[in-house]
């Protein structure tokens, strides 16, 4: 019961959390594409303090938007600030990391083949130090004179996330790796606005409401909200990629996982270069195929090696041979002589191997009991599981020719047994691959 609450308190904040993210990074992508499509304004808005205008129709109503250089020549009575989106996000976020990797430690954060907590509590506690030690070092870092550099900045930045990303994959199951990465994305991202672009916003709205002109702190403040501002911009898609990554076990099971979202990184990144420039009038096509080239060669990179099914089971004679204690055991006896001649008419000849399905007493079978069927069992006996995943079972050969495509790529690329929960060694997932694809 306390698995199946679980399971639909998930599902609640996931629900929460897709909308919220999807209003965030809606919002973010809008006004990226605004302050990029602004156009100078006529002279007398210009006189007004509008350095940038827009007109656009949507909903069958037109639409006139203006941008001030500083402030209005009167503050409005209502004034809406773009903030709850990325908090919520953040939040959602936080629950459901709370929900389904730390209440489930053992099946999706913990892979013992890296590191062997002594308890969930220890595994639960190495997480949160590795994201919220992220983020203070990238807090240090933007409030820092490397901060007020654009490019050394983003430089840097990256060279700790690489190193981060390796990090993760030493420490957690695979899947986690990529959601701990996100993970800190999303927190710089929600730090940056909490922490940086709130603050140098408010700190404007106080000065035009007092009629003072804007001072070196509040130019200070503005120069490193411009900053977190475009970390948050080119981090979106690698950030909404890891969100999703849990869908892709190809993507974080690979033996270089690590790797492989750094190149993903890189290629989202391009790609969210290629538009900001585009919208500036200034398109370059090279950060489209360049990112294009990196993921045809991460395709390549990335393809997975033949499998070389295993032969099925034969047997040598269609009617076991018993032998009599009233005959010579040296001796066929005339029964089984006729039994063998009566095989040979049906096969051709007695001597021929007779191809047979997998039996339950096979060695394979002994695998999947008991690395997949704690799991995929009509009624699962492993911890925090009221149903067999996907609604799949796994208890016999049939069930196992039923799943056959789904079994080998989830074996072979390392998604199944989740978190490696039930310690599959690479020679048993190897031979499970083979037994499989053999079917």
């Amino acid at each position: 019961m306390g698995a199946y609450l679980l399971d639909w308190v998930a599902l609640f904040f996931r629900w929460f959390h897709v909308i919220a993210g999807i209003a965030w990074i809606g919002a973010s992508f809008y006004f990226v594409w605004l302050d990029l499509s602004l156009r100078k304004p006529p002279q007398w808005k210009a006189d007004k303090g509008i350095s940038g205008d827009l007109w656009a129709v949507h909903g069958g109503g037109f639409y006139e938007i203006a941008k001030y250089k500083l402030e209005p020549e009167e503050m409005p009575k209502t004034l809406h600030w773009f903030k709850w989106e990325a908090y919520t996000t953040w939040l959602t976020g936080a629950a459901m990391m709370a929900i389904v990797y730390y209440a489930n430690a053992t099946a999706y954060l913990i892979d013992p083949s890296k590191v062997a907590f002594g308890s969930n509590i220890g595994a639960i506690s190495t997480s949160l130090l590795f994201l919220f030690g992220s983020y203070f070092v990238y807090e240090v870092i933007v409030r820092s004179r490397i901060g007020k550099n654009a490019l050394v900045f983003s430089s840097t930045i990256f060279i700790l996330l690489v190193i981060a990303t390796w990090g993760s994959y030493q420490l957690f199951s695979d899947r986690a790796s990529f959601i701990h990465v996100g993970a800190i994305l999303g927190t710089i991202m929600a730090g940056n606005v909490f922490f940086g672009i709130m603050p140098a916003q408010r700190a404007l709205v106080d000065c035009v409401r007092k009629g003072e002109k804007p001072g070196k702190d509040v130019a200070d403040l503005a120069l490193m909200a411009k900053n977190r501002s475009l970390m948050n911009n080119y981090f979106t898609l690698p950030l909404i990629f890891t969100m999703i990554s849990n869908h892709y076990p190809m993507m974080y099971s690979h033996a270089h996982g690590w790797l492989v979202l750094v190149f993903v990184g890189v290629i989202t990144a391009l790609v969210r270069h290629y538009f900001n420039q585009k919208h500036l009038g200034n398109t370059q096509t090279k950060f489209l195929w360049i990112p294009a080239l990196l993921t045809v060669l991460l395709i390549i990179w990335m393809r997975p090696a033949p499998i070389e099914p295993l032969p099925v089971p034969p047997v040598q004679s269609a009617v076991p041979v018993t032998a009599s204690p009233e005959t010579d055991p040296n001796t066929t006896p005339p029964a089984a002589t006729e039994s063998t001649s009566a095989a040979a008419k049906t096969t051709g000849t007695a001597t021929d191997a007779v191809a047979v399905s997998a039996t339950t007493d096979n060695p394979i079978m002994d695998i999947v009991h008991t690395r997949c069927s704690t799991c995929h069992a009509a009624q699962p006996t492993q911890q925090g599981f009221n149903a067999p995943p996907a609604g799949i079972v796994l208890q016999t050969p049939e069930d196992m020719k039923i799943h056959q495509a789904k079994v080998v790529t989830a074996v072979q690329t390392g998604y199944m047994p989740l978190g490696n929960i039930t310690e599959l060694s690479d020679t048993e997932r190897q031979q499970l691959v083979a037994y499989a694809s053999g079917l």
